[in-house]
């Protein structure tokens, strides 16, 4: 049997297609709930010669172009239908049944979206790049936001990131409105991954914290000063403190529950530099009960560190005074424990 040259380069062109989607294909998982009658959740699974992905998030139901609620909440039917992304679209086919489907995918670029980056000053994408645009929905509306607010124009790779790390459009907006435009897209990215927010920052605004550079924002998050923890520093009477140091106060422990502690047995003036050093010397408010309990009711912060430090404890200073050692200074009590005065 003899093949025609045509016929060998039309063979050659399927396998290539086919090949080229199997790159950008996998499946695909939605299940619509009724209580929400405008979105619903969508799992996309695909594999790359490297590894296993999944990516997770919900979508208005609009943008299942072809897929009726009819037929997704139906007793078993084949569905076809596509999710329109501006890089590309999705188009999907499988199965529905109560409200659950599944099925296969395969990604197609738009052209169109290529030439709109190309003509905004950008490199070609790829194909792979492309795929992973439409992934995170990345738009040219999010492209030219970047630009209008002043931020150097990223690669592609960059642009991909951005849309990896959930950095959007709204996120970006929302920046600016608190008053952030940090022009570099690494910084941008890094402040989305540690949860720097634009309600993280107007709630920070309005305990009075405000033009804080964003890497200090960064810290801020990461340490765990949030704004409930401000707010609660604020109503115990430390407002507006450096940034450096809430971190540093979050840090080592001090927070609203131990300052009322504290307060409740009478040490209400202390700076919070005292009051962290008391939290890492062990001194809380059960210890400083106890010592006055003991009998000295009016020791000050420090020495109730240096007592703490030494071993001094309330039961220490009642045993003493049990034999006859009713007066006894602060530096005596804690001469005697470091020698091994038992009374």
């Amino acid at each position: 049997m003899r093949i025609s040259a045509v016929s060998i380069v039309l063979g050659l062109l399927i396998a290539l297609s086919i090949s080229a989607e199997s790159d950008f294909s996998g499946q695909w998982m939605i299940e619509f709930e009724k209580s929400n009658a405008n979105q619903v959740e969508i799992r996309l699974r695909y594999d790359t010669i490297h590894d296993h992905y999944e990516n997770s998030f919900e979508i208005e139901k609009k943008y299942l172009q072809g897929l009726s609620e009819s037929q997704a909440m139906s007793s078993g039917t084949n569905v076809k239908f596509q999710l329109k992304r501006e890089p590309g679209n999705f188009d999907c086919e499988g199965w529905f049944n109560a409200g659950k489907g599944s099925g296969h995918f395969v990604f197609l670029p738009d052209p169109n979206f290529s030439k709109q980056l190309v003509s905004r000053g950008f490199e070609t994408p790829r194909n792979d790049q492309l795929f992973r645009l439409a992934l995170a929905d990345v738009t040219l509306a999010l492209v030219d936001e970047l630009k209008a607010q002043g931020y150097e124009r990223p690669t592609i790779d960059q642009l991909v990131r951005v849309g990896d790390h959930g950095v959007t459009l709204a996120y970006i907006r929302g920046l600016a409105s608190a008053g952030y435009r940090v022009e570099h897209i690494d910084l941008l990215i890094r402040m989305a991954d540690h949860g720097v927010t634009p309600e993280y920052i107007q709630a920070l605004q309005a305990e009075g914290y405000r033009n804080l550079p964003a890497d200090q924002l960064i810290r801020a998050v990461d340490h765990g000063v949030t704004p409930e923890f401000v707010k609660g520093l604020s109503a115990a009477g430390y407002s507006k403190n450096d940034m450096d140091k809430m971190i540093r106060v979050v840090d080592h422990g001090v927070d609203p529950d131990f300052i009322k502690e504290i307060h409740d047995q009478g040490y209400s003036n202390l700076s919070l530099d005292d009051l962290v050093r008391m939290r890492d010397h062990g001194v809380d408010g059960d210890f400083i009960r106890g010592i006055k309990q003991a009998g000295f009711t009016n020791a000050s912060a420090e020495e109730l560190v240096r007592m703490r430090d030494h071993g001094v404890t309330p039961e220490y200073v009642q045993m003493l005074r049990s034999r006859k050692l009713q007066n006894l200074t602060i530096d005596q009590v804690i001469r005697m424990r470091d020698h091994g005065i038992e009374g």
